[in-house]
């Protein structure tokens, strides 16, 4: 082995001479031949000779997963300029170098120090120096070189899935494609057969095959039933070296399952052919009977079955409907059966598959038949009215105990019962109808009356007396028939009036009339007067033949001083049998009317007022006369004279002065006391009034005490009317404004009239820290020379 190592690297090397070398010389690395360079120096002139060569190699070519007992030689690096006296130095550099290949610095040897694995690292590219030992420089340029690692079959195929699950229908053909499985091989494609992997089936023969090249697994029988075997296991092997001798190989399992497909029609077992089903008579329609199965050996949607009667005499009182969860056919009631009429009934009942496939339609019909016999068993039934309903009608004059109608009911049972009848009374609390238990006929208890309740409906029960939890009950519709026993009457109540200027002939109310009854052809009223107002010297009755009638008058003129009311009996008819008439009184007003014929008045007062003047323009004209008296006495009473408030040549009320001085605050009066507003218990005290002459002196008129808490308003309305009533009081032309501030108000008042109440003099010298606005009351009030002033 390492002989074939030595052989498979080749080092050429070629003699190196240097005749001179130049500092600025370069030395190049080129795979050529060894060429002679002859340069002539600028400086000395002298011709320079040197001889230049390259590192030559191929590539080298190492086995991967070597496992001898010493390294794996690789090759050996020599140049001639080693003399074999141990002054070079051979260095590697690049993959790998120190750890997976080494080399000897003496002899040049490379080694493989490890076992190598291509699938890893398949290229290692490395350098090479030789190094003078004691100038540490390079002898020869460094030289690359490739190191390739050569494959071996040392890897298996290799499935890309451990296990396959496919599907394939039941009944395919042969050759019918299923899955394709791949395997990969991890060595070099490009290096003998190593990677080239053959397929082949272990396991699954003869149901499948497996293509060689592409892993295609197909059926290989025809016409696999899924209901004969549903799963199958196939083993697939791959090979690499093309299937031959001494090739790795890998396995993979596929699960193969054969889908559903419908291929078998339903069939019904022998046991079915006939099945025998009971019901009793007494059963409702909708009852289940029993269940009925076809078998189908397919799956899902292709074993769906529909179920059908497709003949026998029994398809028009029997219903059969499909469970979809278990796939039975229930047969139900359709009708009433009746033990009395049949006994037994005969069904055909079909299966059919509902999703046919029609590649196999040619197997047969998907369908299948089975004969099924009923029997109806006899039970005991209620008793059974001949009518769902029925519907009486009787005249509402019918006497009490009259019969107006019969029930007929009876037992359907063989046996036929004895049946007994009653009225259900939650039907007829008033008791008004009676039945006789014997034989269900129908009579009154009490008397009728159409116009209080036109129809009647009641429950009559029929029970077997042998069994009374036998009954059945039936609606009994009655009708009251009208019969003519009300009189007509007026529709409405009317108001009517003839006007004192009405011409003869003048139509002045049209009156209708009502009826209770209902006559089959409708009502037909007839009117005229009483037989001894026949003849009316004031009024006549006019037949309008449509219901109504007409009141005339039949002369010119009436008077309401004569006669104010007139009273008109008429007579009413009706047009039936028997025939019904009432008298109704029309009361006739005379009024006074305008000149169009509307109504003013009706009343005899209005006679004696004054013609063009109503009531109430009277009355405004009293109420008017009573105020200009009260007025008139209210200005006499004041023009009493009175004594002078003030005794001076010049009156109060020619004197006109104006001041320019701001005013003082709420208090600034000595007319009204506000400390009074402020206690409304206090008492006015004894002070000259500032309006009279100091010497006239008036006695203030005391007034009785308040209450306690009385209301501000109040108050000021008492005073205000003891001012008014007292003598003394001020000219009635003068006028005084109060503003009540309220208790506790914290501001004091700036106006000097309130010095007259208060006692020693006041300290105005902070009136000048207030600003130029209020100079002119400091200087007013500011000092002593003022005050004297």
């Amino acid at each position: 082995m390492r002989t074939q190592s030595f052989l498979a690297v080749l080092l050429w090397s070629s003699v190196f001479y240097v005749v001179h070398m130049t500092p600025s010389q370069k030395r190049t690395n080129k795979h050529s031949h060894s060429e002679r360079i002859t340069e002539m120096s600028e400086n000395d002139g002298k011709t320079l000779h040197r001889a230049k060569r390259g590192w030559m190699w191929n590539q080298f070519f190492l086995l991967e997963e070597y496992t001898g007992p010493d390294t794996q030689y690789v090759g050996k690096l020599h140049t001639d300029q080693d003399k074999g006296d141990g002054n070079l130095k051979y260095i590697l550099t690049g993959d790998g170098a120190g750890s997976l290949f080494i080399i000897d610095e003496n002899t040049g040897d490379i080694h493989a120090a490890k076992k190598l694995d291509r699938e890893e690292k398949s290229l290692y590219v490395l350098r090479a120096k030789a190094i003078d030992r004691k100038t540490g420089r390079q002898v020869e340029p460094e030289s690359e070189f490739i190191i390739k690692i050569h494959d071996i079959n040392d890897n298996e195929p290799k499935f890309t899935k451990d296990m396959y699950t496919a599907s394939v229908p039941e009944m395919s053909g042969v050759g019918t494609s299923v899955i394709q499985v791949t395997a990969t091989d991890a060595d070099d494609a490009n290096y003998g057969n190593s990677a080239k992997v053959v397929y082949s089936i272990l396991q699954g023969q003869p149901y499948f095959s497996v293509d060689p090249e592409t892993g295609i697994i197909k059926t290989a029988l025809p016409d696999m039933s899924r209901e004969n075997r549903e799963q199958y296991q196939v083993v697939i092997q791959a090979k690499d070296m093309g299937g031959q001798m001494g090739g790795l190989s890998g396995t993979t399992t596929v699960n193969i399952t054969l889908t559903d497909v419908n291929d078998n029609p339903p069939r019904f077992p022998q046991s079915t052919e006939h099945l025998i089903a009971c019901s009793p008579e007494s059963a409702p329609p909708g009852t289940p009977l029993g269940r009925i199965k076809a078998n189908d050996p397919d799956v899902g949607e292709n074993a769906e079955i529909e179920y059908s009667i497709s003949n026998g005499d029994g398809s028009d009182m029997f219903d059969i409907i499909t469970d979809k969860d278990t796939q039975e056919g229930i047969i139900t009631v359709k009708k009433h059966l009746d033990f009395e009429n049949k006994v037994l009934y005969t069904l055909r009942v079909e299966a059919t598959n509902t999703h046919p496939d029609p590649r196999f339609l040619q197997l047969g019909p998907f369908k299948d038949t089975a004969l099924v016999k009923i029997s109806v068993e006899d039970t005991d039934e209620p008793p059974v009215f001949s009518r769902p309903w029925y519907l009486i009608e009787v005249d509402e004059d019918a006497k009490e105990g009259s019969i107006i109608g019969q029930v007929v009911a009876q037992d359907p049972d063989i046996a036929k019962n004895a049946i007994k009848y009653s009225v259900d009374r939650h039907t007829d609390l008033d008791r008004i109808f009676n039945i006789y238990s014997g034989n269900g006929s129908l009579f009154l208890s009490k008397p009728l009356d159409r116009e209080e309740t036109p129809w009647h409906n009641i429950t009559v029960i029929a029970t077997e007396i042998n069994n009374p939890k036998q009954s059945s009950q039936i609606p009994v519709f009655i009708r009251i028939l009208d019969i003519n026993d009300h009189a007509p009457e007026f529709a409405n109540y009317y108001e009517t009036f003839v006007c004192e200027n009405a011409k003869a002939g003048q139509l002045i109310q049209t009156v209708s009339a009502i009826d209770k009854d209902q006559p089959p052809r409708g009502h037909k009223f007839f009117f005229e007067l009483v037989p001894e107002f026949a003849v009316h010297p004031n009024f006549s009755v006019v037949d309008n033949k449509d219901n109504t009638a007409g009141i005339m008058t039949r002369r010119n003129g009436y008077s309401r001083s004569k006669t104010s009311t007139y009273l008109l009996p008429i007579i009413i008819f009706d047009n039936d049998y028997p025939i019904q008439s009432s008298t109704g009184t029309l009361t006739i007003r005379v009024c006074a009317c305008d000149s169009r014929g509307n109504m003013q008045s009706c009343s005899a007062e209005a006679l004696l007022l004054p013609a063009g003047l109503s009531t109430g323009a009277l009355v405004a004209i009293l109420l008017c006369i009573i105020i200009l008296l009260v007025v008139l006495f209210t200005a006499l009473k004041r023009q009493r004279k009175k004594e002078p408030l003030i005794i001076s040549k010049d009156d109060v009320r020619d004197n006109i002065v104006t001041y320019n001085d701001e005013g003082g605050g709420e208090e600034d009066t000595q007319a009204f006391d506000i400390g009074t507003l402020r206690n409304p218990e206090a008492r006015e005290e004894s002070k000259m009034r500032r309006d009279v002459l100091p010497e006239t002196i008036f006695q203030i008129r005391r007034t009785a005490p308040l209450w306690e808490n009385i209301d501000v308003q109040d108050f000021i309305h008492r005073r205000l009317k003891e001012n008014d009533l007292d003598p003394a009081a001020p000219p009635y032309d003068s006028l005084a404004t109060y503003a009540y501030e309220g208790n506790d108000s914290i501001a004091n008042s700036l106006s000097s009239l309130e010095s007259l109440t208060t006692e020693g003099n006041q300290d105005y010298d902070y009136l000048s820290d207030w600003g130029p606005r209020f100079k002119k009351l400091a200087d007013m009030y500011g000092g002593e020379d003022s005050d004297r002033d």
